[in-house]
């Protein structure tokens, strides 16, 4: 028997609220997530206002998303390319100010916090000069470019108390949210193994994106795009607009893609720790642009003794898809989709190995395991699969949510600086094996990825 249970939207927000930290009972800061395009008039004292860093195809999103969430504003943007000036204000307002240099922002006494979409490379120093000068953050995924610095933003966040939360939305997906109840409940009994894949297939899948035709260094600042990164490169708009590609500015499918991947495993089983053990595999095996990332990663993990397989392909489309494996059956996990299909881990039928006894003996034992069996085996025939369809809707205005509320009300957040971090380093240990071609663990006391 199947059962079916159609979630609406408001519910399935209700249940995402609930476990991602945001209020969204009677009396909340946000009282209600509006349909797009409303707007909410309130006082200047009630608003958030926020700055962003880095206006590119990320960052644009979320600004076009953020300023749309009622109670909240946009009050300048930065970027070190002045085009992006241009779609920012295209995207808030003809005055809204813009800068090159973040650090205006920071000094900026009306902003209360900040989005930042920028290059991984840059993500530390950001971070870190955020909560130094007062600041929350919300911060793109991955959180950190290497283990040392994720370990720096930890730090400074713990010193600083500002609220950091990173932009990885599962934690926010109501279809999450469903199955980490389901988990709880202990559904799946023992957890054996869990596995976990996405794929794409075309050449925006594998951030082949076309370069902006008028980038120049006249309107972008190169030097300071390139940050701390040594060698210092010649202007190259393909490593600005394909910057994940590459190991000196981003982390790759591992950074995209994995922690996604991760960082909705921890959540719906409700973990918050980096794995103990990685070995990854993969290479480069259709994308052969001068990329030095891989575009095919897969990745066998222990968190504790729980073995964890996670694999990412960019020339090979398949959907995001998670299999919880349990004792008691097996829990499948899309971006709108869950089914619970339930196992009793009891024979079903008489044991092939009596293929092995003489006739009599077997017939013999057959008899008898139908006498004391056929009657489970008729209720058990019965067990329901259980499945649960989500709509098909973007979970990044609750995360964006989640943080505006936790800036207003100072409760924490699910996804902070140590989730993020944990999360990060999950990819950090995919690629640090990829590279050494050997399998690396993480050791807490002295911080470091080890061989």
């Amino acid at each position: 028997m199947k059962e079916e249970h159609e979630l609406s939207r408001r519910e399935f927000l209700g249940v995402s609220a609930t476990y991602a930290g945001a209020s969204i009972a009677a009396g909340s800061i946000l009282p209600t997530i509006k349909p797009l395009g409303t707007v909410k008039k309130v006082a200047p004292s009630d608003r958030v206002r926020f700055g962003i860093i880095g206006v590119g195809m990320q960052g644009s999103g979320l600004l076009g998303e953020a300023i749309r969430i009622p109670e909240v504003e946009c009050a300048a943007a930065c970027d070190l390319y002045d085009g992006r000036h241009v779609l920012a204000r295209e995207i808030v307002r003809p005055d809204l100010p813009v800068t090159r240099r973040y650090k205006e922002l920071l000094d900026n006494k009306d902003i209360d916090c900040i989005i930042a979409a920028v290059p991984d490379h840059w993500h530390r120093q950001i971070v870190i000069d955020a909560v130094s000068a007062g600041k929350d953050i919300y911060c793109e995924k991955p959180m950190s470019h290497s283990a040392a610095d994720g370990v720096a933003m930890v730090d400074a966040a713990k010193k600083s108390g500002r609220i950091v939360q990173i932009g990885s939305q599962r934690v926010s997906s109501q279809v999450c949210a469903k199955a980490k109840e389901l988990i709880a409940q202990g559904k799946l009994g023992d957890l054996m193994l869990v596995e976990g894949w996405m794929g794409r297939n075309d050449p925006n899948g594998a951030w082949q994106y076309p370069p902006p035709p008028d980038l120049s260094p006249q309107n972008l600042d190169w030097d300071t795009w390139q940050g701390d990164v040594r060698p210092k490169r010649a202007f190259d708009p393909i490593l600005f607009a394909r910057w994940r590609a590459w190991k000196e500015y981003g982390t790759g499918v591992a950074g995209d893609l994995l922690v996604h991947l991760i960082s909705g495993m921890m959540f719906m089983l409700d973990i918050n720790e980096a794995p103990k053990q990685a070995m990854a595999v993969g290479g480069i095996r259709h994308w052969k642009d001068g990329r030095n990332m891989p575009d095919v990663h897969a990745v066998s993990y222990y968190y504790g003794d729980l073995p964890v397989y996670m694999r990412l392909n960019s020339a090979t489309e398949m959907p995001e898809l998670y299999r919880f494996q349990g004792s008691k059956g097996l829990l499948e996990v899309t971006g709108n989709s869950i089914t619970f299909t339930p196992q009793s881990g009891k024979d079903m039928s008489p044991s092939y190995y009596t293929g092995s006894f003489p006739r009599a003996m077997r017939q013999a034992y057959a008899k008898k395991w139908h006498e004391e069996n056929d009657a489970r085996v008729r209720a058990e025939a019965m067990s329901e699969v259980l499945t649960f369809h989500g709509p098909d809707y973007d979970d990044l205005t609750p995360h964006l949510t989640t943080f505006f509320n936790a800036v207003k009300s100072r409760k924490p957040v699910v996804e902070d600086v140590v989730f993020g971090h944990h999360a990060a380093l999950a990819c950090h240990m995919a690629n640090e094996s990829y590279f050494r071609k050997n399998a690396v663990t993480w050791d807490e006391a002295t911080k470091n990825v080890k061989g």
